[in-house]
């Protein structure tokens, strides 16, 4: 279906979030060509229903394969959560087969069991994924001791994607969950942000959290484990480019996302304005 048979890693997001995973990726992995899109026009996808997930995140996989990628990292847990298997397993077949799609969820959860101490953990994200229980799933089959607790936080992405992770407002939100969830399960010593955007507030989390929490961003996770699987997989390494180059998509103002994007990215970047659709 495609006739490139070399190309770029892809990192696809449903807005700017993916760029706290795509930071940390390409940091460990400078040599690599990289496309990073991100469905702003859409965003967020935390509250929306499985189907709508999948076909929004099938359109944007398809869109970077076309690009050229030839491996499309989810960088994004409402995408991994409620459209990664569908994809792997109806799509990936047809449009071609050696190519690959991986999510966020699994790097995450492999590391769990040697952070916790008490074995009880938090996972902060969207709605869509704590509904979804993909990491409680994924959690019980790898490691079945461990109890897991889930607390959507349907106003945290939104108060990063509109700049207001640092202002007054978010402090209450961010406790309000925080205070919930530790009074669901006192136990918990460890808390996952199993949302990409979470890592912005990450210092009004520790603020209110007692000593002795660990808070898990995923980013760097994410890259070990992307490391890892190139490593194993030297078939996919040999068709990825090796540029050191980047390009930015958005479905949204290409001008508002290069804005947003200095928030995450210490560098200025020049982004393109496409339609996936």
């Amino acid at each position: 279906m495609f006739s490139q048979q070399t190309g770029p890693i892809g990192i696809f997001d449903s807005g700017y979030g993916g760029l706290t995973v795509f930071d940390k990726i390409r940091q460990a992995m400078p040599e690599y060509d990289y496309i990073y899109l991100g469905d702003n026009a859409r965003a967020p996808y935390g509250q929306r229903s499985f189907e709508v997930v999948y076909r929004f995140t099938r359109q944007a996989v398809l869109k970077l394969f076309e690009e050229g990628c030839q491996l499309v990292i989810l960088a994004c847990n409402t995408a991994s959560a409620k459209a990664l298997r569908s994809i792997q397993q109806l799509d990936l077949p047809e449009w071609d087969a050696e190519r690959r799609v991986l999510g966020v969820i699994r790097p995450t959860v492999e590391i769990m069991d040697r952070i916790s101490t008490t074995k009880h953990i938090g996972i902060l994200g969207t709605s869509g994924t704590i509904s979804s229980q993909s990491y409680s799933l994924e959690i019980g089959k790898m490691f079945p001791h461990i109890k897991v607790t889930g607390e959507a936080c349907p106003m945290w992405a939104p108060l990063v994607e509109n700049n207001e992770f640092d202002s007054p407002g978010a402090d209450y939100f961010v406790k309000k969950h925080l205070d919930h969830i530790l009074s669901v399960d006192p136990r918990i010593d460890t808390l996952v942000l199993g949302c990409t955007h979470y890592p912005l507030l990450i210092g009004k989390i520790k603020q209110y959290l007692p000593a002795g929490i660990t808070v898990l961003p995923q980013g760097e996770y994410v890259a070990e484990s992307l490391i890892d699987y190139l490593n194993r997989h030297p078939e996919m390494n040999r068709r990825l480019t090796h540029g050191g180059e980047c390009r930015f998509l958005t479905t949204e103002s290409a001008a508002k996302f290069s804005d947003a994007a200095s928030v995450f990215l210490n560098d200025p970047i020049e982004v393109e304005q496409i339609s996936i659709d």
